[in-house]
């Protein structure tokens, strides 16, 4: 994807000073000669004090790193997390859109951003609190579909539960991060179950050797005839087999 610098420019850029002080502080902990090496974390201080880079904040740091401009926008072009035009001012909604978000649910969600945010992505809201855009994989597969909204991930979404989102955001509210369905992180909804099943008997058999035996799946021997298949996790004598 061509990714351009947004038309509206600010005339100029400057970190806070307290941003500054860390910029500087980066900045030494690589020698001479190697201070380009700062360039990535210096655009995302820029990007977290400012909300998104401008060519004025390019254009600065380039000028504390002794690096032609041309430089920080090839690094500034390449990396999707560097936003190049001005995004909400309350959120900033990346929704997941690869396979597993894609299969459970991200195109619904998608709809939710173009109905309560704009009809396309990168556009700010009529109020300009919102924008959004879909990303690649985001890394939370077990809790698809999921959206990142800053830092922070919000999972197992449904349509109506990333609505609410909007309007709690909407309204000066922070809603709590994680997954929205009620499970602790990526453990199954109704809670852990890999280990007490097997203290407590309800399974004998590893976990895909269950399922075979479950659903009546077979093995066929050489001769043609087929016997269950089976694989305890005991031995005769009770104890657990290595």
């Amino acid at each position: 994807m061509l990714r351009r610098l947004h038309p509206d420019q600010p005339e100029s850029f400057a970190f806070t000073e307290a941003n500054l002080a860390w910029a500087k502080e980066q900045i030494t902990k690589y020698p001479e000669g190697r201070r380009a090496s700062a360039i990535i974390p210096l655009l995302w201080r820029a990007q977290e004090q400012e909300g998104w880079l401008s060519r004025p904040a390019m254009e600065a740091i380039g000028d504390m790193l002794g690096m032609a401009y041309i430089r920080v926008l090839e690094v500034a072009t390449f990396y999707f997390m560097f936003q190049l035009q001005p995004v909400g001012s309350v959120a900033h909604i990346q929704i997941c859109g690869t396979t597993s978000c894609m299969i459970c649910g991200a195109e619904d969600l998608v709809g939710v951003c173009r109905e309560k945010i704009s009809e396309k992505p990168h556009v700010l809201s009529a109020d300009g609190k919102f924008s959004w855009e879909e990303v690649e994989c985001l890394g939370a597969c077990t809790n698809a579909p999921m959206a990142q909204i800053g830092k922070d991930y919000y999972e197992d979404l449904t349509v109506e539960k990333l609505g609410n989102l909007l309007d709690a955001l909407a309204n000066g509210d922070v809603p709590k991060a994680g997954p929205q369905n009620g499970r602790m992180g990526s453990e199954p909804k109704g809670g852990a179950t890999t280990l007490t099943e097997y203290v407590n008997a309800s399974i004998t058999m590893n976990a895909s050797v269950q399922l075979a035996h479950d659903i009546g799946d077979t093995i066929k021997r050489i001769d043609g005839t087929e016997v269950p298949l089976k694989a305890p996790w005991n031995d005769q004598s009770g104890t657990r087999s290595v």
